[in-house]
């Protein structure tokens, strides 16, 4: 069915996308930071953003899906392309996490819709393949980075620590998420001192000058 049609009286396709867009982009509230994903599926999210608000664009969570895998694919790649570059490389080490952590928790606020679909507790079969090749995307993209700082380190070496990092991040953002502000800073450098010590032995702990 071309996109735009009735579908069963709710359009669907790809001009539905600015609609659907703003219930994905909708803010948390200020007084509640919880994890949306730790909410049951149909209960409205606590900051004020519903997964079934969704269904008044699509009939069924497969719609929603060949919708917004694209989107959140594109989004993720485009922000990790620019935090994972030669110039956020050369940083100091602390300078370089403060960026890439800091940029990746406002990352995430700003769509906590996208949080619940991708990496609450209905994630799906699908979107968790979709998320594990997002994972193998970033990992590349770390050891490129590191590479930069170790020239000499073997890939072996590099893949481990890019997914050592990895793990260790995805293991305490449920915690991020979850959290009211001053919390969640406090956790982000929690996090940025298990990867500096990690790192920092390997990769050196200065900047790294170019030639």
């Amino acid at each position: 069915m071309a996109a735009g049609h009735d579908l069963g009286g709710r359009r669907g396709g790809t001009d539905l996308l600015p609609q659907t867009e703003r219930v994905l982009l909708k803010p948390l509230h200020p007084r509640d930071h919880r994890q949306p994903g730790a909410l049951p599926p149909g209960e409205a999210f606590r900051a004020g953003v519903s997964p079934g608000s969704l269904y008044q664009f699509f009939r069924n969570k497969d719609e929603i899906l060949t919708a917004l895998v694209p989107r959140y694919t594109e989004r993720s790649a485009a922000f990790w392309g620019a935090q994972l570059n030669e110039e956020v490389a050369r940083l100091p080490l602390d300078e370089l996490l403060d960026r890439v952590i800091g940029a990746m928790a406002a990352f995430k606020a700003e769509r906590p819709a996208f949080w619940v679909l991708f990496h609450g507790s209905a994630t799906s079969a699908r979107l968790a393949e979709v998320a594990a090749q997002v994972h193998e995307g970033i990992a590349e993209g770390l050891c490129e980075l590191f590479r930069v700082r170790a020239p000499d380190l073997a890939r072996e070496r590099l893949d481990m620590l890019a997914r050592v990092c990895i793990a260790t991040t995805r293991g305490l953002f449920p915690l991020v998420m979850a959290a009211e502000p001053e919390q969640r800073k406090r956790l982000l450098a929690e996090l940025k001192g298990v990867l500096l010590g990690y790192l920092g032995p390997v990769l050196g702990y200065g900047p790294i000058p170019r030639g």
